[in-house]
């Protein structure tokens, strides 16, 4: 699990009128679970951003969807 900043794929769900239900849908998880990742109580699996990305945003990078924090800063 990595921890990212789920801001700018929160930003381009809204653009596109995706719910946090369709990605919960989309990796299998629970809305509780997804819940929890997007306040980040929770990690994402690298392949869960993959799939996000794959499925809903393919023109995006995932750095840009998910930058990570490293050591406090952000990368």
């Amino acid at each position: 699990m990595i921890a990212v900043n789920p801001k700018n794929l929160e930003a381009e769900m809204t653009r596109a009128s995706i719910s946090r239900k369709t990605i919960a849908d989309l990796i299998g998880c629970s809305y509780r679970t997804i819940h929890a990742r997007f306040n980040g109580e929770q990690g994402w699996t690298y392949g869960e951003c993959v799939t996000i990305r794959d499925e809903l945003f393919p023109q995006m990078t995932l750095e840009y969807l998910f930058p990570y924090e490293k050591s406090g800063v952000r990368a």
